[in-house]
């Protein structure tokens, strides 16, 4: 299973961090030695002292695919879900006024929150979908789908121009504004539609 993170998918966010907006979906990955196990807390790594949460619409790919039409890219999905990229900001940071890699940054044990999914078909709308995150109770992150910068269908189609997908995939697409530090106890449960895709312990 590969983990394919979309960056800078919300003009917002873009806007928060103060980066430049990209003409190209900016991708990069997690391995999956990044994914949180179910039921598991979400450790602070002794690494960084500013993780902060990222919610983010997950897309599962349903089949294999290379170079796929965006007009097409609709059949490899069946279902939508909701997790977190959390990130070590204070390690990004420097790693980026070095023009090094993000890995170390975004890709660490834990990094990956997948939360669950919905069939694709209940959702009125892919492209007006609200998202939210709660932590400790109140709205830290919310989001709605219409305003990505590229969408679903043309992420899968961007993505596969380099990367053949395989069935088990999953692709973060994109941070709304509201990315923020994440403390001992806090308790992060994020919203799809409403519905309460998971609930994370940080410790």
């Amino acid at each position: 299973m590969k983990i394919i993170c979309i960056g800078r998918n919300y003009a917002d966010h873009i806007s928060e961090l103060q980066n430049e907006r990209p003409s190209e979906p900016v991708i990069f990955l997690k391995p999956d030695t990044a994914v949180l196990p179910k039921q598991f807390p979400f450790v602070i790594p002794e690494f960084s002292n500013d993780v902060h949460h990222e919610v983010e619409v997950l897309v599962k790919i349903n089949k294999v695919g290379k170079y796929i039409d965006e007009k097409f890219a609709h059949k490899y999905y069946d279902e939508i879900g909701l997790g977190i990229d959390f990130t070590a900001r204070d390690l990004q940071t420097k790693l980026k006024e070095k023009g090094l890699p993000w890995e170390k940054a975004k890709a660490f044990d834990g990094a990956a929150v997948i939360g669950d999914f919905l069939p694709k078909s209940s959702i009125n709308s892919l492209e007006n979908c609200t998202f939210e995150l709660q932590k400790n109770g109140s709205t830290v992150q919310k989001g709605n789908t219409n305003l990505m910068l590229w969408n679903i269908d043309q992420i899968i189609a961007h993505v596969s121009q380099y990367f053949t997908l395989r069935t088990g995939d999953i692709i973060f697409t994109g941070t709304p504004q509201g990315v923020g530090k994440v403390e001992e106890n806090d308790v992060l449960e994020g919203f799809l539609e409403g519905k309460k895709m998971f609930k994370i312990n940080v410790k």
